[in-house]
């Protein structure tokens, strides 16, 4: 079997789980916090940039497991992009991966991600406003 349909089969069983909500092996309570760091095709920065935006506002909006979505980029190098995930838990994570907007947002930025690594994270201190700054 290819690396691919394994690690479809492999995320398809966690979410199976996480949804049918069997515990998962060291699944702590309270947010779910991920990394993603990106590197974006820079010809194609300013398309990405609407999609992100549009799929992290239809979260926000939708889902009420979605606690914060942010991306940014490096100033540096703009075409560096790191996205900052929080959710309720891993099962609202898992649900936000079969989502309409959040498969839509796949398909458009396919070919415009030429790298992507995830990291799981352990919340040290998480704090916000409840007046926040949005960039819209």
């Amino acid at each position: 079997m290819q690396w691919r349909t394994l690690a479809f089969l492999a995320a398809s069983l966690l979410a199976g789980l996480v949804l049918a909500g069997a515990p998962v092996a060291g699944e702590a309570p309270g947010p779910y916090v991920r990394l993603a760091e990106l590197e974006v095709d820079p010809a194609q920065l300013d398309r990405f940039k609407a999609s992100v935006s549009e799929e992290i506002e239809a979260s926000i909006r939708l889902e009420p497991g979605v606690l914060a979505l942010q991306a940014v980029s490096l100033k540096d190098d703009p075409a560096q992009v790191r996205v900052f995930e929080i959710y309720r838990d891993i099962a609202a994570y898992a649900t936000h991966l079969e989502t309409p907007h959040f498969r839509k947002f796949k398909a458009e930025t396919e070919g415009m991600v030429r790298s992507l690594k995830l990291f799981d994270t352990t919340p040290l201190a998480l704090g916000t406003k409840a007046d926040g700054y949005r960039t819209r």
